[in-house]
């Protein structure tokens, strides 16, 4: 069975990954406003795990709804630290201040993804990875963000672990695929089981 599957994101890296993998796809870039998603549900206390799943399916809702008879997935992902969510910088002195929070601490990335077909929620998954940054020195901190504000100022914590900002960390506690927004070994098996993949 040939694939129609969508990907309700516009993230280059989610596309990456599954071109990567040999998986056809096209992309749908679901038209949502995250910030006031987010920002209800905090004020509503939802907690960072069910903060990603609702945004992953509300893209994956939208587009789906204009789109019968195509596999829609939606993504999101979410930093907890400490039950708290952080959102993407705004400038580089923010980013500054979130690295600073999280210099020699733990905190989580929760990568969820939810499936859609016919505007009917099939599969929905949350990916957990845990990260320990290491006590990094405030010129090593300056210096970093001089060097990767341009390519780090639309990740949340500042950091993207598949460049220089891997040197933050001390250790990591989960998969990869997590860490960069998608969980995607997980996705491959649900599309693969239910035919969308070949076996």
């Amino acid at each position: 069975m040939a694939s129609s599957l969508i990907l309700a994101s516009g993230s280059s890296i989610r596309a990456q990954l599954l071109k990567n993998a040999g998986v056809s796809f096209e992309v749908a870039k679901a038209r949502v406003d995250e910030d006031m998603i987010r920002r209800s549900l905090e004020a509503e206390g939802a907690s960072p795990r069910d903060i990603a799943d609702v945004l992953a399916e509300s893209k994956a809702r939208k587009v789906s709804a204009k789109m019968p008879g195509a596999t829609v997935l939606g993504c999101d992902q979410v930093l907890d630290f400490k039950g708290t969510v952080f959102s993407k910088p705004t400038s580089k002195d923010d980013a500054r201040a979130q690295l600073l929070q999280l210099r020699g601490q733990r905190h989580m990335l929760l990568s969820a993804a939810v499936i859609y077909k016919d505007g009917e929620p099939l599969w929905r998954f949350v990916g957990v990875a845990r990260l320990f940054m290491r006590n990094f020195s405030d010129s090593y901190l300056n210096a970093y963000l001089d060097r990767n504000w341009e390519s780090v100022q639309h990740c949340v914590g500042g950091y993207m672990l598949e460049s220089e900002g891997v040197r933050l960390f001390e250790k990591l506690d989960g998969d990869y695929f997590t860490v960069l927004g998608m969980p995607l070994v997980e996705i491959l098996s649900y599309l693969t089981l239910q035919g969308e993949l070949p076996q």
